[in-house]
């Protein structure tokens, strides 16, 4: 499955570099064409797009030719199909994809997680019982909070995650646990 997907996405990549410019076109390198949209969103995100001069402008553009020309010289010699190559694009992909899913994750439980005063009281009373606070309540209900809100950000998770455990079919086959290296 997983490498349908990367198949998938370098696919994609590539129908999204040869497909139509959308725009005014800078600059033609070979049969890629770098267009003023295409520079403008990578301008704003680089370190040249903090001071936008005409000068820095230019070196700019020069940087995304020089970068063009070497990904068709990599693609020239095959570097787009290697083994190695392919197994990159998978691991960025499922790791933009696992942070994508968390973050939205994170998003959901953090609007739903509430801590009331009474639970910071509680908490607080429960340190003073073990000697833990060193300072009066209202000194320390702003951390108390934020712990509290953190120890129920992680309980959410923490759920979330035993319900996919229980809601997908997971089986273990044969040993579970590879060897380590130098085990017997």
């Amino acid at each position: 499955m997983r490498k349908y997907a990367v198949i998938l996405l370098c696919g994609l990549f590539i129908l999204g570099c040869a497909g139509k410019p959308q725009g005014k076109i800078l600059a033609k390198v070979g049969n890629y064409e770098i267009t003023e949209k295409e520079f403008e969103e990578e301008f704003r995100a680089s370190i040249y797009g903090r001071n936008d001069t005409p000068e820095s402008r230019r070196e700019f553009l020069n940087i995304l030719i020089d970068r063009k020309l070497i990904l068709l010289d990599a693609q020239k010699k095959g570097l787009d199909k290697t083994r190695n190559f392919l197994k990159m694009v998978e691991r960025f992909w499922e790791q933009s994809l696992l942070k994508l899913a968390l973050d939205r994750k994170n998003n959901e439980i953090a609007g739903l997680v509430f801590v009331s005063d009474k639970e910071v009281k509680e908490a607080y009373e429960a340190m003073l019982k073990e000697a833990k606070a060193d300072k009066p309540y209202e000194k320390m209900y702003q951390q108390i909070k934020w712990q509290l809100i953190r120890q129920k950000e992680y309980q959410a998770m923490s759920d979330w995650l035993a319900d996919l455990h229980k809601n997908t079919g997971i089986k273990m086959c044969g040993n579970a646990v590879p060897k380590a290296r130098g085990e017997k």
